[in-house]
């Protein structure tokens, strides 16, 4: 079967207009017979190259109260809204089909159902947001999982579509990535700025905290890495895959959990996006992205 996929979720046309995201409107248009399913305006059914093949995409965002450093983070509060209803209506406006919120919480679980959104309870025991949503994505009927960080209110919606283009394009990709240009030597150094470099194909060498690449000749004042985004996409199958893979040196090491797909030798597509990811870790990023998104009328 063939045809695009459209985006899901509830969301308004004030959030749209806000964010300037208008790509979902050009070039798709509803099918009346199908509320899941969207056609290609202006495709050729004699010219395979204007259509990609329908592939099912589920968003899961994992969410978990007992933040380290910042807990109950996806309930903060700004401009109007808890931070998960943020995060879940711009993920709503990406071309995917499905966006689920996948928690250990009550309180969470309360928030989500109170402003409509799709939610699933998952084991309070997880070492990772990526073995919470393997669980929540168990025996779904799906081809793409995103993980999509509850901690990035101010993710624009492009930027999955970018992420997971290179998924619709190739279905022999089993993980794709996302990066973004480093062009701040500060950022090169710093050890909470994640790294990667990439082959002539986009697919990752290497992840790391450190600086790479590292020129040992003057060079023209490019950099040359990529500042790490970490949204990723995975084949259902390889998700579980993933999921039961142990820990590796490396990922140890680095604490980049990424690197364990490296390491057992799987690929990662990364995508390369120009908007930059203005996640929340601690009090101060809370305060600087709850002021953004307040001063937006």
């Amino acid at each position: 079967m063939i045809g695009c996929s459209r985006p899901g979720g509830k969301v308004t046309k004030p959030l749209q207009e806000k964010l300037g995201y208008e790509s979902l409107c050009q070039g798709f248009a509803p099918n009346p017979t199908r509320t899941l399913s969207w056609t290609c305006q202006g495709a050729s059914p004699l010219d395979p190259d204007s259509w990609l093949p329908m592939i099912k995409i589920t968003a899961i965002i994992p969410a978990r109260y007992a933040s380290t450093r910042l807990p109950g983070k996806p309930l903060a509060v700004m401009a109007g809204k808890p931070m998960i209803q943020h995060v879940y209506e711009r993920t709503a406006l990406a071309r995917v089909d499905r966006v689920l919120v996948a928690t250990d919480d009550e309180r969470i679980r309360a928030a989500v159902l109170a402003f409509g959104g799709d939610v699933v309870m998952t084991s309070p025991s997880h070492p990772s947001g990526t073995d919470r949503i393997a669980e929540a994505a168990r025996g779904m009927q799906v081809d793409v999982i995103v993980n999509v960080q509850g901690d990035e209110p101010l993710l624009h919606p492009h930027m999955l579509d970018q992420l997971l283009e290179p998924m619709r394009q190739d279905p022999t990709i089993p993980m794709g990535t996302l990066a973004h240009p480093l062009a701040d030597a500060t950022d090169l150094l710093s050890p909470d700025v994640v790294k990667v470099v990439c082959n002539r194909q986009g697919f990752a060498l290497y992840f790391s905290r450190a600086p790479i690449p590292l020129a040992r000749e003057p060079h023209d004042g490019t950099i040359g890495a990529l500042r790490h985004i970490g949204l990723y996409a995975y084949r259902a199958d390889f998700l579980q895959q993933f999921a039961r893979l142990q820990p590796t040196p490396l990922e140890k090491m680095e604490k980049l959990e990424q690197l364990r797909a490296l390491e057992h030798g799987h690929a990662i597509r990364v995508a390369v996006t120009d908007h930059a990811a203005t996640g929340v870790d601690t009090p101060a990023d809370l305060d600087k992205v709850r002021k953004l998104l307040e001063s937006v009328p």
